[in-house]
């Protein structure tokens, strides 16, 4: 059995906009994880120049589907979605 191998799909200032990206990706069926190098980042939420830089993976085999969903998120495409809240009961508006 060979590991997955991850390739880097884009950095991004701040854990907040990295979760975004990665719920996005995951909603559209691409799995993803974040890696923030340093031990510093463990100890202090740090979100200034290179310190808050995340870096956003997926695998390999997903990165031209991966950098679609990336190019269409930053044209705005998701924009006019309507997405579900999945605690919403059905007719309980």
């Amino acid at each position: 059995m060979s590991a997955k191998k991850w390739a880097v799909l884009d950095e991004v200032g701040g854990t907040l906009n990295a979760e975004l990206i990665k719920g996005l990706l995951e909603a559209q069926g691409v799995p993803a994880v974040l890696s923030q190098e340093g031990a510093g980042h463990y100890a202090y939420a740090m979100n200034v120049g290179s310190l808050g830089q995340v870096q956003i993976l997926v695998p390999e085999d997903s990165l031209a589907e991966a950098r679609q969903i990336l190019s269409d998120y930053y044209a705005g495409k998701f924009e006019d979605q309507d997405f579900e809240d999945p605690d919403e009961q059905p007719g309980s508006q």
